[in-house]
């Protein structure tokens, strides 16, 4: 056998023994989802389909080439105006995907020689990135304001890295205490909003409308935000979104957008309507209202989940065979909830998202199936990802 499939096989036998092998599934429509990250409810909205196909009756359905050479619309355009008027920032440049997004940013922005500072938990993109520009990688303990003060101490005028919501533990960074730490010592603060955007700040509209970051000029602030389309918004996509400065020379020098096909028009003019929708409907009402009484009921019951006030709950589990048997109990009860296992996370845990869409007879559903698994634990010994 090729050296390079054997490789392959044998990675997989391992993982397999391990209970670690991914795979993916179709999904079953008849299932209640509580592992999509869907938190407004949009992804189905008739309003946004509408918007999708007059997109691409307008302008086409995909961008038929780089934006560099003829894929750049004007439904691309307005979109980065519209998210620069939501956010405040200068500039926006649109990707595919978050992924693709971090990937450029640390890949252009850094390179050998540099040192970039960030959480523990950090997105496993910003890593791949940082090793793609030869950059040094130093991460502090998950949002240890004392741990990140002291690396940049010992690395003034670089970049710190963090998110705003973290995708597989729900909390949030201390965005405001970080962006002063950033401005006594000269660095960047880039926050990645994947998770925030569409449901935390003024109007939903992410972590730059905190109010930490809504006062006057010259206060800390965030240099650098990504966000994505495809999570809240319920559609497709990503934008970096920072100075002129910052986003011409990503244009110029990002190989991640200079050499992709562009985003989809129809999608950047369904997301500039998604975000008219999630400004302006009550949807993260509703959303924080069944994350309270869901929280609620899994207090009463005697659920241990996770500290976490997002969309994002979190139940651990004792490992990782008792995780994957307890999601799929649930499966067999029509209600779909992520099993989450190292190396995503340090220890094996159910991770049940929240969406405004969801009815309450359908979380007294999800609490009354939880009820009946076998006791979870607490997190178990760290495990590097």
């Amino acid at each position: 056998m090729n050296p390079l499939l054997a490789r392959l096989q044998a990675n997989r036998q391992a993982l397999t023994e391990a209970g670690l092998w991914r795979r993916r599934r179709l999904w079953a429509p008849a299932l209640i989802d509580f592992s999509a990250n869907d938190y407004l409810g949009l992804a189905r909205e008739p309003q946004l389909a509408a918007a999708l196909a007059e997109g691409a009756n307008r302008f086409g359905v995909g961008s038929r080439a780089s934006a560099l050479v003829s894929g750049y619309s004007p439904a691309h355009e307005a979109l980065e105006q519209e998210l620069c008027r939501v956010t405040g920032h200068e500039a926006a440049l649109l990707f595919c995907s978050g992924f693709a997004a971090n990937l450029a940013l640390a890949a252009t922005l850094l390179q050998a020689g540099d040192t970039l500072i960030a959480d523990k938990y950090i997105h496993a993109s910003v890593i791949d990135g940082v090793q793609a520009s030869g950059a040094a990688l130093r991460r502090f303990p998950h949002n240890d304001l004392e741990g990140a003060e002291r690396l940049l101490a010992k690395f003034p005028g670089t970049a710190l890295w963090t998110e705003s919501i973290f995708s597989m533990d729900g909390d949030g960074a201390p965005l405001a205490e970080l962006a002063k730490l950033c401005r006594e010592h000269n660095s960047l603060l880039i926050v990645d909003d994947a998770h925030g955007f569409g449901v935390i700040g003024e109007e939903g509209m992410g972590a730059s409308r905190l109010p930490a970051f809504t006062r006057s000029a010259g206060e800390p602030r965030i240099d650098i935000q990504l966000v994505t389309f495809g999570k809240a918004l319920g559609a497709q996509g990503a934008a970096i979104l920072g100075s002129k400065a910052l986003i011409d020379s990503l244009v110029a020098n990002a190989r991640h957008y200079i050499y992709s096909t562009a985003l989809s028009p129809a999608q950047a003019f369904c997301v500039n309507e998604a975000i008219r929708l999630a400004a302006e409907t009550d949807a993260r009402a509703r959303l924080f209202d069944n994350i309270n009484y869901f929280r609620r009921g899994a207090e009463a019951l005697g659920l241990e989940l996770l500290d976490s006030a997002s969309a994002i709950q979190l139940l651990p589990m004792a490992d990782v065979p008792s995780c994957m048997a307890a999601a799929e109990q649930l499966r067999q009860q029509g209600l779909l909830v992520g099993a989450i296992r190292p190396p995503t996370v340090p220890s094996p845990r159910l991770r049940i998202t929240l969406s405004a869409a969801h009815s309450r007879a359908q979380l007294d559903a999800l609490l009354a199936a939880l009820a009946q698994l076998p006791a979870a634990t607490p997190d178990g010994p760290e495990v590097q990802p």
